[in-house]
């Protein structure tokens, strides 16, 4: 639990530094009026999403030119159910996943992400991912109706191989270490407090159980209810159209993903804290291997802090 929190707090304290508008190297730090000032087309409807993500999957959302985001992810353990409960303080003893990323945005539509995860074990640990996303429709208020956003992601796992090669992650080649996501994300904002997107997913995996499959698609679906300017309620899901009795015949049991959120913007950070059964971040890893329930009490409390800067 100590090793937890101290990822928090030397987070915090290292963001801290930067609250100021500008340092020694001429790095401004994003503010809200930031954003208010380089309102430029006023047809065009603003923030649809607040964040790059929701919950677990992206959002429509793409940093702006020259905008550079740190983000540190954070997932716990199960609150309650089997490895739940006052023993393991429901949860915050444990760490189911560990995420830290460096994201840039190319131009005001066109941006790319690379993290590192300490993954979950389950099937995999020590994993890379990189991403490219691109804003192909805006909405407007005079135009288009919505906003459509185009994803490619992959991931892959440096962990020692296992010697068991009856198990998925004994990679008896480098590729099979490797996994790819393609998404559209369809997104609409509702007034000024609700938007809801619509996000088909295909993920393909190199290497899998044998009872298993290579390429999933999934239908997403995810809401924001803003509350005031600066706090909101998120909401995400998504369900994947495969035979489950198949899936299932090794005595694993896989779950769509389903989380909620809580979301406070302020002074160039992104806070989002929220409940969700999946454990590992990225689309190629609770797509595909939710194992838990809310049910059973297999949910666990996580958390996101993003930090973004801009060069003059």
């Amino acid at each position: 639990m100590k090793k937890n929190l101290s990822i928090v707090v030397a987070f915090l304290a290292f963001t801290s530094i930067s609250f100021a508008q500008e340092d020694t190297l001429g790095v401004e730090v994003i503010t809200e009026e930031t954003y208010v000032d380089e309102v430029i087309d006023s047809n065009l409807v603003e923030e649809t999403f607040h964040g790059t993500r929701v919950i677990n999957g992206h959002s429509v959302e793409t940093l702006r030119e020259g905008v550079l985001e740190f983000r540190v992810e954070h997932r716990f353990g199960d609150i309650a159910g089997e490895f739940g409960g006052i023993q393991s303080m429901y949860g915050f003893d444990n760490s189911s996943d560990i995420r830290i990323a460096f994201e840039y945005g190319i131009t005001n539509d066109l941006m790319v992400g690379f993290g590192r995860s300490k993954g979950t074990g389950a099937p995999y640990k020590s994993l890379l991912d990189g991403f490219v996303k691109y804003k192909v429709i805006k909405q407007e208020r005079h135009g288009s109706p919505f906003t459509l956003t185009a994803l490619a992601t992959t991931s892959y796992s440096y962990m020692t191989a296992s010697t068991d090669i009856s198990q998925v992650n004994a990679f008896p080649k480098w590729e099979y270490r490797l996994a790819y996501c393609t998404q559209l994300n369809i997104a609409r904002k509702f007034g000024e407090r609700l938007s809801i997107a619509v996000l088909p997913t295909l993920v393909h995996q190199n290497y899998v159980d044998q009872d298993n499959l290579n390429t999933l698609f999934s239908l997403g679906g995810a809401a924001r209810f803003g509350i005031n300017s600066k706090m909101a309620i998120l909401v995400e899901y998504y369900h994947v159209f495969a035979n489950d009795e198949f899936r299932n015949t090794t005595g694993k049991e896989y779950y769509n993903s389903l989380g909620i959120a809580f979301e406070w913007i302020t002074f160039g950070h992104n806070f989002t804290v929220n409940l969700t059964n999946s454990k590992g971040f990225g689309e190629t890893q609770f797509i595909t291997n939710t194992l838990e329930n809310w049910l059973k009490g297999q949910f666990r409390l996580g958390f996101c802090v993003g930090r973004k800067f801009e060069r003059e």
